[in-house]
């Protein structure tokens, strides 16, 4: 073999595929990027996508006899797809023509890979290509305008990963309105104090955002007292349109007909009115469905989310700062509703171009945007708006969900970026391979075995999936999962040794057993001479 290389290709090649035979075991692993030289397009990149290691001398009955000691006679086959190289125009073409057994396979070089897959930019930095030390970054227009998901099972590392774009994005000055249910994203404001490795490692430095992000929640301060102000919808001269968008299922030709007609009698009366002055005029009506009407009003003014000061949006969308709506504490049917307001309210005004272009954030994307079919809210219909006109002027969104099946796919359909980690539901894998371009099975693979902290990036600007380990985060993550067993176990003395309350008492057993060979199986239960049983009980031993 050549030196350098860690392989020959033998047998039938196509100008997709070929296999090759590799000396060393660990010179190669799946996934990795290989280099073959073409005879008139120059250098190939390929990656290996699967390897085989066989022997045909150790049979099956050799391998019934005991351990094997010569492993000399091993064969390690790869195979290859190949992904092709860049041309005089900078296209990325495959070859015309297949490789020739006996062709050499090396490892691909950096430059190689960076610039065959398209890692060319130095916009927003996400981590590193896996397996190698070439950064991954995005590009914040093509983001921006295009949209971008990240799709992920829950405890995969989907907040952390959404952290490290808002990082991104606010390090590029881009405006953001960030949709939080769980209230996560605060700890934005507060620098990691991380391990120090990690940090040097993906090349970051800890860094919080506290003076460029603002916290609104439309609940009480005393529910969410870390948020800096409350949010407020306008509540001065609402139609009857707005308000049958806050509850959509519960309104029927009969409600709206006692709606419209308090507005109405309003409007000739006053210049000027408020949701109690139009529960009061509701009131009047002699039909019976008004008290419908009535309740759903009441539950909506009881909540306090509308005032005659709404928080203007034009103070939520500014140049480098973000503002986040932290829904903690507020009913889901209520979120939905706020978050229906509010993108209309943010998709007229960048219409219109009083505020900036900018980023709508919308976490647990499932709930404000869900499937036909799963459920209705009252925010599909803006943010499909936003997803498939949002690009025009200038309005991007961020959807974040661990329920990618349950998300619109007129939704989901219009992300150019999709940032995807572990997915394991059979039915999430198979809208994703639906839904996306460039997943194959071979991706589908990939994403059930995933670990924390991968994942696959498939965009417009690259030209194939790739797996990308997701660098640390500058700020502090605000989505760990609680532990359950350190807040319920109880407290331990002072002079009690820290290891006796964490060190299961079996793990010595395990590891023993572990390592020895299994026991022989016993039988569960004694045998005995007289069967019994009910059979005996009613007819009696044959014996008898």
């Amino acid at each position: 073999m050549v030196r350098g290389s860690v392989g020959v290709i033998f047998g039938e090649t196509g100008t997709l595929n070929f296999k090759f035979l590799i000396s060393d075991s660990t010179a190669v692993l799946r996934g990795h990027y290989v280099k073959i030289w073409h005879e008139t397009d120059g250098w190939i990149l390929a990656q290996v996508m699967s390897i085989v290691r066989s022997s045909e001398k150790y049979s099956l009955e050799e391998a019934k006899k005991g351990q094997r000691k010569d492993r000399n006679d091993d064969r390690i086959v790869a195979s290859g797809t190949i992904i092709g190289s860049r041309d005089d125009r900078g296209l990325l073409r495959a070859p015309m023509s297949p490789f020739s057994p006996g062709d050499q396979v090396y490892l691909a070089d950096d430059t190689l890979i960076r610039d065959t897959l398209g890692l060319v930019g130095d916009d927003m930095y996400i981590g590193l290509l896996e397996g190698t030390g070439i950064p991954v970054h995005l590009n914040v227009n093509s983001l921006v305008q295009k949209h971008c998901s990240i799709l992920a099972k829950t405890g995969s590392g989907k907040s952390y990963t959404a952290g490290v774009i808002l990082e991104e994005l606010l390090d590029h000055n881009v405006p953001m309105l960030i949709i939080d249910p769980h209230s996560e994203y605060s700890s934005l404001k507060e620098s990691d104090s991380g391990n120090d490795g990690d940090l040097k490692k993906y090349g970051v430095k800890s860094k919080g955002y506290g003076s460029r992000i603002q916290v609104y929640t439309p609940a009480d301060k005393s529910i969410n007292p870390n948020a800096d102000h409350l949010f407020r919808l306008n509540g001065v001269n609402l139609t009857p349109s707005e308000l049958m968008t806050l509850f959509p299922d519960n309104f029927n030709s009969t409600h709206s007909g006692i709606l419209y007609e308090a507005v109405h009698r309003l409007r000739a009366d006053v210049e000027t009115y408020f949701l109690d002055d139009i529960i009061r005029e509701v009131s009047n009506n002699e039909s019976k469905a008004r008290w419908n009407v009535i309740n759903l009003l009441e539950d909506i003014n009881q909540l306090d989310i509308l005032s005659p000061q709404p928080t203007p949006v034009e103070e939520l969308m500014q140049d480098g700062k973000a503002s986040i709506i932290d829904l903690k504490g507020v009913p889901p049917h209520i979120q939905t509703m706020i978050v229906a307001q509010l993108c209309d309210t943010l998709f007229e005004a960048r219409k219109l171009g009083t505020i900036p272009p900018g980023m709508l954030v919308v976490e647990e994307a499932h709930n404000f945007a869900p499937e036909r079919g799963y459920s209705k809210s009252s925010s599909s219909e803006i943010l499909r708006t936003i997803a498939s006109e949002g690009r025009k002027f200038g309005l991007g969104m961020l959807v974040i969900s661990q329920r990618p099946a349950r998300v619109d796919k007129n939704v989901l359909s219009q992300c150019g970026s999709q940032i995807i980690l572990k997915v394991t539901n059979p039915n999430d894998l198979k809208s994703i391979s639906k839904g996306l371009e460039g997943v194959n099975s071979y991706v589908e693979e990939e994403l059930l075995r995933l670990p924390p902290g991968i994942a696959m990036l498939v965009s417009n600007d690259i030209e194939r999936p790739i797996l990308v380990d997701i660098r640390v985060r500058k700020s502090k993550h605000g989505g760990e999962s609680v532990k359950i067993l350190n807040k319920s176990s109880p407290k331990v003395s002072p002079g009690t040794k820290k290891e006796s309350k964490t060190e299961p008492v079996t793990k010595p057993v395990e590891e023993k057993k572990s390592q020895s060979p299994p026991p022989k199986r016993q039988p569960s239960r004694n045998p005995k001479k007289d069967s019994g049983g009910l059979f005996n009980k009613l007819f009696g031993s044959e014996s008898k």
